[in-house]
């Protein structure tokens, strides 16, 4: 397995071809005028019913998030206003498939499997590999951002491969820290965005106000939305139990339970030093495209604060999910046994483990070993200056609340 050390994550060393895509994103005019998005998205899918017109709303506030965001370069400004677009022609399709094929809200999505936690901190290795059994519906990175075709051909897994492509160009690295390729299993938030309600617009751009907003909605409305796009996916095609995960849910857990009643949920644990150190890095990283400058200190000052958010969220609600329904997942105990905790995710899911479904597993672990792509080394200290222990002294109050054991760096484990 290659070791990978980022040398120049706060001051990139750029390609020509990295290069050559700052210019041309330089010589566009990017707006995010709301009509004109609005405008183009209709124009894209030959429809105009958004349905509920309270997004926008939220909408705009997303955009004045984005454009209060004045170090975003012109790259970042650029692929924010594509996702932007792409979002509400995916509103307009749902909204439409909904209408021409009404008992799609009549679809059951009975006992999904829902994984919570932090992002990096084995939501994804989890989420894949329990949606390697095939009895189970899960979410694959191309449908994630396109949940129905447009007019003409079904070209989304063509399209979804292209842009993977050219990311993988342009942030080579990437795909060693979380590998992004169209059939991977990835969250459902993207599908939450539908709604403009969700938090993914922070690992894209700097926009507190944008996390102020969110803070401010109540997201019962916005989980109810993401109910009828499963359905809607549910409708394309099958099975109808879904396997799903998302580090948004830790914050929402009543939003989320009040949902999908019947789940059962897997709540995954690590130091969150280890986690910041590696979000951290990750985004920096694709910075570069993003961003003039990176600035490492008030990124890693953001998210220390963001994770800590999050984390006393799911302490506070941990509760408010069934305890005969829920598995708390200790990462190092996972990394040691990974299909035998997804056995007890089983039991608790009520699903026997089969022969197939067993062989199902293995095989998706023996084709993808833990660092398959090389194993980045992360620098809490160096790259970012924060000193580990310091940074750990803020999760006292998680430590407390859950067995997880402080990883390689650690020089003590934090008191009360």
């Amino acid at each position: 397995m290659s070791t990978i050390r980022i040398e120049d994550l706060a001051d990139p060393a750029l390609d020509d071809g990295q290069r050559g895509a700052l210019a041309y994103a330089a010589g566009l005019d990017i707006t995010f005028d709301v009509d004109a998005l609005l405008a183009e998205a209709r124009t894209r899918t030959g429809l105009t019913d958004f349905g509920p017109d309270d997004f926008v709303v939220r909408l705009h506030a997303m955009v004045d998030a984005i454009e209060s965001d004045t170090g975003l370069g012109p790259l970042g400004r650029l692929i924010l206003r594509q996702r932007t677009v792409r979002l509400l022609a995916n509103r307009l399709l749902v909204e439409d498939q909904v209408r021409r094929h009404p008992e799609i809200l009549d679809i059951e999505l009975a006992e999904p499997i829902i994984v919570i936690g932090l992002p990096r901190s084995g939501t994804t290795h989890l989420v894949n590999l329990i949606a390697a059994d095939p009895r189970l519906r899960a979410l694959p990175y191309w449908e994630s951002l396109e949940p129905l075709a447009g007019p003409g051909a079904d070209t989304r897994y063509e399209r979804c491969a292209q842009n993977y492509a050219a990311a993988t160009a342009m942030a080579p690295l990437v795909v060693a820290m979380h590998d992004q390729y169209p059939d991977a299993i990835e969250e459902e938030i993207e599908l939450q965005d539908i709604d403009f309600a969700s938090y993914t617009l922070e690992w894209h751009a700097r926009v507190p106000r944008w996390r102020d907003f969110y803070f401010g909605l109540d997201q019962r409305p916005h989980y109810a939305y993401l109910k009828k796009v499963l359905q809607v996916c549910t409708h394309e095609r099958g099975p109808s139990r879904w396997v799903l995960k998302s580090p948004q849910h830790l914050e929402q857990i009543g939003a989320l339970v009040s949902t999908f009643s019947d789940a059962t949920f897997a709540v995954t644990h690590r130091d969150p030093v280890s986690v910041i150190q590696s979000a951290i890095t990750m985004a920096a990283y694709g910075d570069r495209m993003r961003r003039p400058r990176i600035e490492p200190e008030a990124l890693a000052a953001y998210w220390v604060d963001r994770i800590e958010r999050l984390l006393r969220a799911c302490v506070r609600d941990r509760d408010l999910l069934p305890a005969d329904r829920t598995v708390d997942v200790i990462f190092d105990a996972f990394m040691a046994d990974d299909v035998g905790l997804v056995e007890r995710i089983y039991e608790r899911a009520r699903l026997p483990m089969t022969g197939t479904a067993r062989a199902a597993l293995d095989a998706y672990m023996a084709a993808n070993p833990r660092g398959k792509h090389g194993r980045v080394v992360y620098d809490l200290q160096g790259d970012f200056g924060l000193d580990p222990a310091t940074v750990r002294e803020r999760f006292g109050f998680y430590f407390d609340r859950f067995p997880v054991p402080v990883e390689s760096g650690a020089d003590r484990r934090p008191g009360p």
